[in-house]
């Protein structure tokens, strides 16, 4: 089971210090990496925002375009898991992503983010394993991996009973406590066909286009104390 911002301010200021100058302006320097990364820590796995220990239990609600839902996630099922979702969901990683992988009956996937520059930062920040402390039952919400040691972003939902996976290392960090309904309308059409390589290369470009009726998340936030 292979389950692998801009300096838009900075482009404004200099537009507009074009418009209002007499003079032509002299041609601009992109800024460094690293004050890109200051605007955006998606760009940087290893900033230190990005790596915050979540709390011990805590709440994340996702408004989707077949409506919302809210997973409750517990630490000391998934500490590492727990921590990492934490932490893209706190800085929008997941916010207009597709369920792009959706298996009736068995569970829906996303966790490949919109933007592929963001995405090819992630695909190699896979954080260390859980042990397996919960089942994968319905509504319970796991990374995805390819082997030991290799989950980064991606999450599936369970749609049913996949017990299964327990003993293949795939460890629950969570579960959905409100909105299952919704998680169950999830679409399911496409199946395994979109391919993960043209996602991470390009996109939601590529998944609007090729696979217009996918459901999305068109935010996720953690939901206050």
């Amino acid at each position: 089971m292979t389950v692998s911002l801009t300096a838009k301010t900075l482009l404004a200021c200099i537009g507009l210090a074009a418009a209002c100058g007499g003079d032509k302006p002299e041609a601009q320097t992109p800024p460094p990496a690293e004050a890109v990364q200051a605007v955006n820590p998606l760009l940087n796995p290893l900033a230190p925002e990005m790596k915050e220990t979540a709390p011990a239990t805590y709440r994340v609600k996702f408004e989707t375009s077949e409506g919302d839902f809210v997973v409750e996630v517990t630490r000391a099922w998934a500490p590492n898991g727990a921590d990492r979702f934490y932490n893209l969901v706190k800085h929008g990683f997941y916010d207009e992503a597709r369920f792009f992988r959706v298996i009736a009956g068995f569970m829906a996937q996303f966790g490949i983010n919109a933007d592929p520059q963001v995405s090819a930062r992630w695909r190699g920040a896979s954080i260390p394993d859980d042990p397996v402390k919960e089942s994968n039952q319905r509504g319970y919400v796991t990374f995805a991996m390819a082997g030991p040691n290799t989950r980064t972003t991606q999450v599936f939902i369970n749609f049913g009973d996949n017990a299964r996976l327990d003993g293949m290392g795939f460890p629950p960090f969570g579960r959905v406590i409100q909105g299952m309904e919704v998680v169950d309308r999830i679409h399911s059409g496409y199946g395994e066909t979109p391919n993960q390589g043209r996602i991470q290369m390009q996109g939601n470009a590529y998944l609007t286009t090729a696979f217009p009726e996918l459901d999305y998340i068109r935010k996720a936030s953690v939901v206050p104390q």
